[in-house]
């Protein structure tokens, strides 16, 4: 059942297949590609040159770069290198990167010539950043890129490195026990958490989970959507493919438009997303009876709740299977999966993954609760992150006797299939993105009209919930909420600034000063 063959280091992959299959395309975009052949070469340049500016084992690089080809080749030579991999959002503001930077102490950042002005910002404070690989410079330099002193000091040239042969060989350790990824997610507290992945924990989820449940090989050609910085993309869509020896085309971003272009190509067999882009797919073919998908054998879902109607209308549109699952960064992604065999409940996430154990407790005793019950959903298995990195107060709190607790809720009917109901977390998850509620406060208490506020999330018809914040203004003073949304733009990625600013008197809290979110949601229907 679980393919443990495709569970080895990183190079030995790499190697099996540019032996085996040197000419067969690896991961393409729309400016890029590389065979499996170019890919072990490129990757073994890279790591080598970044051995020879000193990156040692265990140091962390970071990596600033849009979703493409050179993500990848990126990713995969930190790891070759015996370095930490830290991916940061290519949308992320100044303080969110800063912050990753720091925490982390990335030594090599590896970023787009295009992001110069940030990273001139970055570099000139005092920041643990000692060079800066800039990828597609000769192009930025090309459409009249300002030179900046701090960066030109410190910049080497991406395409000059992994092009030239090193005058060292990648270190290529055998040990994928060791941390090789540092994800970081958004916690209840409101700062980022670095989450502690190994190459066995990440490619145990390939072995268990894409290989046998989804039937990833290399037969098949994947055309992903997905930001690459994310968990479930990053095994998925990076490490999953070359596990797999399968091919994959790398979008930017998502587009409707294009998704719905390159599948009537016929060109690709499956199709991984999250559960908004689903539904945008439907939306847009409901006038365009005619549109197909051939060769499109299976859609895989995760990252956020999977609405069974949708589900349904799905398969029942394109006759392509549609597999939801339930996944989170300190698994290393997937922890229950829907079967393409066998029965189904649409709404659920399906079954543990193979491997996995998982119990769902009372939080008041730890006792586990009877089917049909809801419980706070507990995990076991190789995949279980190693903890959270320089956290170890809240390392503590998740990781109990080798039992990861992950804060959500959910219910367990007699056949096995969970559902996930709710959260103890407060977590808002738009679109399979997750909102700690508590940064976006920070962010809008800044402003200078602001005495107090809550975020809760509200129901969306498309993206599952959005942030939304709820203001009390200083005394004298008044609050308009455009410009508390154009705030918090200025501090925050896209995706956490608040849908809408509602006006209140006072925020409800406990007498602890806990805010009580629950009654401020009630409040949404009426506001």
């Amino acid at each position: 059942m679980i393919r443990t063959e495709l569970i080895a280091p990183i190079s030995r992959l790499l190697a099996k297949h540019a032996e085996e299959q040197p000419s067969k395309l690896a991961f393409s975009d729309d400016s890029t590609q590389v065979t499996y052949a170019e890919l072990a070469r490129l990757t073994t340049n890279l790591a080598g040159q970044l051995q020879a500016l000193g990156v040692q084992t265990g140091e962390s690089v970071g990596l600033f770069l849009p979703n493409g080809v050179n993500w990848v080749i990126a990713c995969l030579a930190i790891v070759r290198a015996g370095a930490v991999c830290v991916p940061i959002s290519y949308d992320a503001t100044q303080p969110e990167i800063a912050y990753r930077l720091e925490d982390a102490k990335v030594k090599v950042l590896i970023a787009s010539a295009y992001q110069a002005q940030v990273l001139e910002s970055l570099i000139s404070i005092k920041t643990s950043v000692e060079r800066v690989i800039q990828t597609d410079r000769q192009s930025a330099l090309l459409e009249g890129a300002t030179h900046y002193p701090h960066i030109d000091k410190i910049s080497l040239d991406y395409e000059s490195l992994i092009n030239a042969q090193p005058g060292q060989a990648a270190r290529d350790s055998d040990d994928i026990d060791r941390v090789s990824f540092i994800i970081y997610t958004s916690g209840t507290t409101g700062r980022a958490k670095g989450v502690l992945l190994t190459q066995r924990g990440m490619l145990w989820v390939t072995a268990a989970c894409w290989a046998p449940i989804a039937g990833l090989g290399p037969q098949d050609a994947v055309l992903s959507p997905l930001p690459l910085f994310h968990s479930y993309a990053l095994n998925l869509s990076v490490l999953s493919i070359v596990a797999a020896g399968a091919s994959e085309h790398i979008l930017k971003r998502f587009s409707t438009a294009e998704v719905l272009r390159l599948l009537q190509t016929g060109r690709y067999t499956v199709l991984p997303g999250v559960p908004t882009m689903f539904h945008y797919l439907l939306e847009a073919v409901r006038e365009q009876p005619d549109v197909k998908f051939p060769n499109l054998r299976l859609c895989i879902s995760a990252g956020a709740i999977m609405p069974g109607p949708i589900n349904q209308e799905f398969e029942n549109r394109f006759g392509v299977k549609l597999l939801d699952g339930y996944g989170i960064t300190e698994t290393s992604t997937m922890v229950t999966m829907n079967w393409q065999q066998g029965g189904r409940v649409m709404g659920s996430c399906g079954l543990p993954v193979p491997g996995l154990t998982v119990r769902l407790i009372n939080p008041a005793d730890g006792h586990d609760v009877p089917f049909g019950q809801e419980g706070e959903l507990i995990v076991r298995g190789p995949n279980v992150m190693l903890g959270y990195h320089n956290k170890p107060a809240e390392t503590a709190v998740a990781l109990k006797a080798g039992w990861y607790y992950t804060g959500d809720l959910a219910k367990c009917d007699a056949s096995g299939f969970l559902t996930i109901t709710g959260r103890l977390k407060e977590l808002v998850i738009r679109g399979g993105q997750n909102i700690a509620p508590a940064e976006v406060e920070e962010a809008v208490c800044s402003h200078e009209t602001v005495l107090d506020c809550a975020v809760v999330g509200a129901p969306h018809e498309y993206l599952g919930e959005v942030p939304v914040v709820f203001v009390v203004a200083r005394p004298g003073m008044q609050v308009e909420p455009q410009a508390v949304i154009e705030h918090c733009r200025e501090r925050l990625s896209a995706y956490k600034v608040p849908a809408a600013v509602h006006l209140v008197t006072e925020i409800p809290r406990t007498g602890s000063g806990k805010i009580i979110r629950f009654k401020l949601k009630e409040t949404l229907n009426v506001v």
